[in-house]
């Protein structure tokens, strides 16, 4: 079983990174056996997708499609393919993920979905090219607002959410928002994300 943990932090051993770390532990405490494998997003060259839909019109029957585009999604998009569990830590950043994150989403959204899904009276809409099933926590971290304002301030939730249940056919079984870090420091969030990281198993 494979355990994918994506920070888009940029900050090294920070709130966001040692929150993740905790996840990962709980998950390990249910099943030693897990294969972890933690990247920092900062650490890849990922280039903006040029939406040029190659790979949302691609018909393989593969698992995912191929980018046009050669850089280091190419290393990341067989780590999201093998993944069996994912954690996804990233701070807030005015409400939304930051950009790093975004741009990572925007180029594999289309490698591991096709056009065949339906939304109410939409259609073309993202539904898995694979059948393979994942199981996903996500932790939001946030300097100054506080979890009884995060309706207010977390559109990062809900776009991880969505991307992960339409794109990689995975179920979301919770998400831990550690607010008003700056204040309360993260040590009181710790245990939340050890707890969050045993769903996973």
């Amino acid at each position: 079983m494979n355990l994918l943990a994506v920070v888009s932090s940029l900050r090294k051993g920070k709130s966001t990174d040692k929150l993740v770390d905790k996840a990962i532990e709980g998950a390990l405490s249910k099943n030693p056996d897990i294969n972890v494998k933690k990247i920092y997003l900062s650490d890849y060259k990922i280039g903006y997708c040029k939406n040029c839909l190659t790979c949302r019109d691609s018909k393989t029957a593969e698992p995912y499609a191929i980018c046009t585009i050669r850089d280091d999604m190419d290393i990341l998009v067989k780590d999201i393919h093998d993944s069996d569990l994912l954690i996804w830590g990233t701070p807030i950043h005015m409400g939304y993920i930051p950009s790093i994150l975004m741009t990572f989403i925007e180029r594999f959204v289309w490698l591991f979905a096709k056009p065949e899904g339906k939304h109410l009276t939409l259609t073309n809409c993202p539904t898995p090219r694979s059948n393979k099933k994942r199981k996903s926590i996500t932790i939001i971290t946030n300097g100054i607002v506080p979890p009884i304002y995060r309706m207010f301030c977390d559109e990062a939730t809900h776009i991880i959410k969505e991307t992960v249940k339409e794109t990689l056919n995975g179920d979301n079984l919770g998400s831990l928002y550690a607010g008003a870090i700056e204040k309360r420091g993260v040590e009181c969030y710790l245990n939340k994300a050890y707890k969050l990281g045993m769903k996973l198993v």
